[in-house]
């Protein structure tokens, strides 16, 4: 590692600012009247820390969160990052499906969730999955599905069956004295495990990511020195908490140096111009399409949006006339590129604010500081010369310290080297800065989401007519990519499009759900039998006549 690494533990983190500005802005949400000093925000993570403390958790026990982007996500991450327990960010378009096999492959021992978002009930899915919690006392359940769950807490006053409510919690970390709290982050490690984020391959189902407090704050660290930010700025975050976009990029890059968060509950654009112009924030982070929204929207009223410098615009490829009037019509003209994934912590490489914005919208920047990036052949593993594609690979302080209960697939992702190998293949030039041509594997990314073929097929063959399934990506216009399901059923077997729909409606989130769902009889394969799925994909685009949004993709 260089010298001069950044280190310092979550928990540290925000006490080193609260001794430095205590009574700064920390966190302002301005549509609840929500403002807390950084004196505040500390007081109230040492509280929820001694809480969990107050419930026997500790280094060994994993604190599972289901919500959008509520002040107790914020307040719970750097909680947990104070007194050890790793905290589990769970996606807020679960269903029961998901939500039960996280919960059981991470060893959570906590659940804390909020009444549900959009369709899905967050309350009812886990009683559905444990109905024993309708019978016990808070904190004392013990359910045949999940043996480690002991603790559920509810994000909200009302009182449910089995449930702490959020403020029935708080009160417990009175049995904690503050010199208990103070020796339990003493006893925090740079190497400690402190978040795990589930992410999925192109194989099997999804895998937990074991992020430490050194690959967080060191690359959060790093992201906001590539923004040029200081205790001046002010950060909206519309970007979702359990995704590393919003809780590293957003969150902790932005209490790395002192500034302030202004979160935005969940994605809208109003909401987020409002916040904008109310809070004269400085920094605002999106995918893509957040930012195309907000554009529209400004056609048609006007924001003052002058307050703006910079931000991250990740997730999926930048259009360049949208970078363009994101900087003329916003004023961003310091907006960033960022590209990395969940298990790099998940920024390797970024754009700079003095890069032409040629270089941000034709490639996702160069490494940040102590990290090391190489394009290898992804046969040989041998590196490859300058603008010759293979795959990305990174090494240093930000790779991740592996996935939870699967040493094979982590021996696979990180080789004995210490590099981990993307799955993304791109090209470098002379001076460092990369440019993403594909992907090793077949992930497909809509709208900035990530979609793994091989979850969502085995999740289709559970359906009882289905005989095989293929999910490829195809092109798409407005959100890069769309899903397509290609279907063979049992011999003898008849459905419909719609019956698979119902089917899916209420198991998988919705995300994932395909646009397209077709019915086959045979795919094409190679001479030993495997499928050829970028044939697959072919056949769909002239099936689907999709040439225009290939051009568009491949331009």
């Amino acid at each position: 590692m260089s010298e001069g690494l950044f280190r310092k533990t979550i928990g540290n983190l925000i006490d080193d600012w609260a001794a430095i500005h205590p009574d700064r802005d920390c966190l302002v949400y301005h549509d609840r009247g929500l403002r807390l000093s950084y004196k505040d925000f500390q007081q109230e993570c040492n509280q929820v820390a001694k809480a969990f403390m107050a419930l026997g958790l500790g280094k060994g026990n994993h604190i599972a969160i289901w919500s959008t982007n509520y002040p107790e996500w914020v307040i719970t991450q750097f909680a947990t990052g104070k007194m050890g327990a790793p905290m589990v960010t769970v996606n807020t378009a679960y269903r029961v499906y998901e939500l039960e096999y996280l919960l059981k492959q991470s060893d959570s021992t906590t659940l804390i969730l909020m009444q549900g978002f959009k369709d899905v009930d967050y309350v009812e899915t886990i009683y559905q999955i444990c109905p024993e919690l309708k019978e016990c006392e808070p904190g004392q359940l013990k359910s045949e599905r999940l043996p480690l769950l002991k603790n559920v807490i509810f994000l909200g006053e009302k009182k449910y069956p089995g449930m702490f409510t959020w403020e029935e919690f708080k009160a417990l970390g009175n049995k904690i004295t503050d010199q208990e709290l103070i020796e339990r982050q003493k006893s925090v490690q740079l190497d400690d495990v402190t978040c795990i984020m589930y992410t999925s391959g192109t194989t099997g189902f999804p895998k937990g990511v074991m992020l430490t407090h050194l690959n967080l704050v060191a690359d959060a660290y790093y992201i906001a020195e590539c923004m040029k930010l200081t205790p001046e700025d002010r950060m909206c975050i519309p970007v979702p908490f359990f995704h590393c976009f919003g809780c590293v990029l957003g969150t902790l890059a932005c209490v790395s140096h002192g500034g302030t968060m202004v979160p935005i509950e969940s994605f809208n654009p109003v909401r987020v111009l409002e916040a904008v112009e109310q809070e004269r924030c400085t920094v605002l982070h999106g995918v893509p399409t957040m930012f195309i929204s907000e554009l529209q929207v400004l056609e048609e009223k006007h924001f003052d949006t002058s307050s703006l410098r910079t931000g991250i615009m990740a997730g999926s490829p930048c259009p360049i006339e949208i970078m363009k009037q994101v900087v003329e019509k916003m004023g961003a003209r310091e907006l960033t590129i960022a590209y990395g994934l969940t298990e790099s912590s998940p920024v390797m490489s970024q754009t700079r604010t003095d890069d032409p914005i040629e270089l941000r919208v034709s490639t996702v920047g160069r490494a940040l500081p102590n990290v090391e990036i190489k394009i290898v052949d992804p046969n040989t593993g041998e590196t490859v010369p300058y603008g010759v594609p293979g795959e990305i690979c990174t090494r240093g302080f930000l790779v991740m310290k592996g996935y939870y209960k699967m040493p094979e697939a982590t021996a696979e992702a990180i080789d004995k080297d210490g590099w981990l190998h993307s799955g993304d293949l791109g090209t470098m030039d002379e001076n460092g800065y990369l440019k993403i041509t594909g992907r090793v594997k077949d992930m497909i990314i809509r709208g900035g989401e990530n979609i793994y073929p091989r979850e969502l097929e085995e999740f289709l063959y559970t359906h009882p007519k289905v005989r095989d399934v293929q999910v490829v990506g195809v092109p798409d216009i407005k959100y890069g990519e769309e899903v397509a399901a290609c279907i063979i059923l049992k011999e003898g077997e008849t459905a419909t499009e719609e019956e698979f729909r119902e089917y899916m409606l209420d198991r998988i989130s919705k995300f994932k759900h395909p646009r397209y769902i077709l019915f086959m009889n045979e795919y094409p394969i190679t001479a030993s039998g495997k499928i050829q799925k970028y044939k697959l994909r072919q056949q769909l685009v002239e099936l689907l006549n999709l040439q225009a949004a290939e051009e568009v993709e491949t331009a």
